[in-house]
């Protein structure tokens, strides 16, 4: 139980999002109207993506530091679930925008971002597919790993701020119908933020069951090194 307590808050802080994020009284901005309840699920996918995409960087660095398959398998669990996360994102953000923007796809620059952000990490998955040798794959993984993750961020942190963009953030387009931070009253900063911990949590859960199951393969491997 010790162990579990963190999965157990996972699952209550998810039950606890879906429940309030559908039922609460929620402020009626623009044209978002019912559609802003997708706030408690879209944004904090991406605040669980950077999570764990930062910890896969973590661990990159750290097998470069000193060389450890270990290392390469936390690395590369971590990245796998911050790019389902980020697939997440993308399909709910599509689903909001359908309804906001008036389709799913505009081409606006946050979108582009995001699919460029996202074929780069689909490429590190690739990459790794294609080196047979354990120990080149994880030196070249964790080189390849630690380029995407600073290419990764301003792609979707600072570039979509510095062009006009419906998407919030962006820079300052007349009419924008997007959610800004200063919009969220106090009641759905008690869902967002509790959202956020718990689809981090969740991303977590995942991948340490992956990691487990890596560990478990490799054993003889591990213990040779």
């Amino acid at each position: 139980m010790r162990k579990s307590w963190w999965k157990i808050l996972a699952a209550l802080l998810l039950i606890y999002t879906f429940a309030a994020g559908f039922l609460i009284k929620v402020p009626i901005i623009g044209n978002l109207k019912e559609t802003i309840r997708n706030l408690f699920f879209h944004v904090p996918m991406w605040f669980g993506q950077i999570i764990l995409l930062t910890t896969s960087l973590v661990y990159s660095i750290l097998y470069l530091r000193k060389p450890d398959l270990r290392h390469d398998i936390y690395a590369s669990s971590f990245a796998k679930t911050g790019i389902l996360m980020g697939v997440l994102g993308l399909i709910t953000g599509a689903i909001w925008a359908t309804y906001t923007w008036g389709e799913p796809w505009s081409n606006d620059p946050k979108q582009i971002g995001v699919a460029i952000a996202l074929l780069i990490y689909f490429a590190y998955l690739v990459l790794r597919n294609a080196i047979t040798d354990i120990d080149k794959r994880a030196k070249i993984s964790a080189v390849y790993n630690i380029f995407a993750y600073f290419i990764y961020l301003p792609l979707i942190m600072i570039l979509p701020r510095l062009v006009e963009s419906l998407h919030p953030g962006g820079k300052g387009v007349e009419g924008n119908p997007g959610l800004n931070g200063a919009d969220l009253d106090a009641t759905m900063r008690l869902v967002f933020w509790p959202a956020v911990i718990g689809w981090t949590l969740l991303g977590t859960w995942i991948t340490t069951l992956n990691i487990r199951i890596y560990l478990i393969r490799d054993k003889n491997l591990l213990n040779a090194k």
